[in-house]
């Protein structure tokens, strides 16, 4: 068993900071990710990216696209590349979904988060969204400053 405080059940590898700023999250959805070895040795030392990353789905499978896991740095010559296409592990009815919503128009599926539950498996949180417009972005920084000014008063 591992010391206390050494095992990576339950913490988040990396979130995708942009993501509630971009857009309006409508939608969150749990999917499991196919992994190489040296890619999930890397997850757990914290080396991912999800800025630029996106969901696609193609021919009824859900992939994980453009999400950047860095190389493990004491793998030989099998390290894997670090922004391959990872295939998300759905049921088939949240797959439909996924696609359905997909396919309206301004909405697309980000990836939130990559972490590691209770069975040290490695997920990813998905967020169905839309894009904000500049006028949108701009509100929400007002009500956020409200917000901030409304508790700074308060206490």
């Amino acid at each position: 068993m591992a010391p206390e405080g050494k095992t990576s059940a339950g913490r988040v590898v990396c979130r995708n900071r942009k993501a509630a700023r971009d857009y309006f999250i409508e939608e969150r959805l749990e999917a499991g990710l196919v992994l190489k070895g040296t890619e999930v040795k890397s997850l757990r030392d914290g080396r991912a990216e999800l800025l630029d990353g996106y969901v696609a789905v193609e021919e009824g499978e859900a992939w994980l696209v453009n999400v950047h896991i860095g190389q493990w740095p004491q793998a030989s010559y099998f390290n894997h590349e670090p922004r391959r296409r990872r295939k998300l592990l759905l049921q088939r009815r949240q797959i439909n979904k996924l696609r359905a919503m997909l396919e309206q128009r301004g909405y697309t599926a980000i990836p939130l988060k990559i972490y590691f539950n209770d069975k040290n498996l490695a997920k990813v949180e998905i967020g169905l969204a839309r894009g904000k417009r500049k006028a949108d972005k701009r509100a929400t920084i007002r009500d956020r400053d409200e917000r901030r000014q409304q508790q700074r008063g308060e206490q």
